[in-house]
């Protein structure tokens, strides 16, 4: 072909050198990239992650580019990755930076209501679906070639910006590895690719089960202080219920009360008492300094004052 030629070979070191410019400058402009990061050989190392990569090494559509795909991906090469439902927008370094795009068709409903009806009662939680932690049977069910949760090679369509004009170029292979290795981290990714509710799989796990109408025994409920050491809460003190205030029985007509009776028998010690023995009490409670001095004798043989 005239005029056409390939561009020079670029190291990888110096695409790494060049994409790490160019992330810096996008960060700059308010882009927030997501890279591809690889430590090792191994792509990916979950439940989630293998599968993905598992369905595309199945695939011989795929074989003769899914080699240099591997290898860029652990370069580094994938500089960004963006999963959305759908769709998947990367950006991959080599000569240049390159723009691809990944589309993948979404799960059907009768297909996916096949999955949730045949993982029904095999999958117990959120946590387990999402780690991957279940039967064989809800494995090989979920994975199945054409009727599973992964996509077949006629469910996804892809373009690049490189001058490659095969069916797949690695740039494209690079960001399907790479997409395996960001579901070790966010599995999630996968349900919303496929554009399908991942809580439905988990939805009729507990239906049919009959509730325990029995109370639990008492050593096994909590009291308030092991609440609170085992959340780190301090729960408000709970103050016993007040007594209901019991209303007093009016008193018979004629009664005395006690303050008036001791004012009664009072008043009746004063009357017994005689006049003598009240000046004595009068003048016991005269404090001394309240009594009048008496004038010194004069002893006899003084000399008056002013007299020879």
């Amino acid at each position: 072909m005239y005029g056409f030629r390939w561009k020079p070979y670029v190291s990888v070191a110096e695409r790494r050198r060049k994409a790490e410019r160019q992330i810096a400058r996008m960060n700059k402009g308010g882009s927030k990239l997501q890279g591809v990061a690889i430590a090792g050989r191994t792509i990916a190392h979950t439940f989630w992650g293998r599968a993905w990569c598992d369905n595309l090494e199945r695939y011989s559509d795929f074989s003769n580019r899914l080699p240099r795909g591997r290898t860029y991906v652990r370069n580094g090469s994938v500089i960004d990755l963006q999963v959305q439902e759908g769709e998947v927008n990367a950006l991959v370094s080599g000569s240049s930076i390159y723009k691809t795009r990944i589309q993948v068709a979404s799960v059907s409903r009768a297909q996916w209501e096949a999955i949730c009806t045949d993982c029904a009662g095999g999958i117990d939680s959120l946590v387990e679906l999402l780690q991957g932690r279940f039967s064989k049977g809800v494995m090989e069910r979920i994975c199945r070639p054409g009727t599973g949760l992964f996509p077949a090679p006629k469910e996804i369509q892809f373009s690049c910006s490189c001058p490659d004009w095969a069916y797949m170029c690695k740039h494209v292979a690079a960001v399907l590895y790479g997409i395996g290795s960001r579901l070790d981290s966010q599995p999630e990714l996968l349900f919303r690719l496929r554009q399908v509710d991942h809580m439905e799989l988990i939805s009729k796990a507990g239906q049919g089960l009959p509730l325990s109408k029995e109370a639990p025994p008492e050593e096994k409920i909590l009291a308030e202080e092991g609440l609170s050491e085992l959340f780190g809460l301090e729960l408000a003190a709970t103050s016993p219920p007040a007594k209901p205030q019991t209303k007093r029985k009016p008193k018979p007509a004629g009664s005395v009360s006690a303050p008036a009776k001791a004012s009664a028998a009072q008043k009746a010690t004063l009357k017994r008492t005689t006049p003598g023995q009240a000046k004595k009490s009068a003048a016991a409670k005269v404090s001394p300094k309240s009594r009048t001095l008496k004038k010194a004798p004069v002893r006899r043989g003084a000399k008056k004052a002013g007299k020879p």
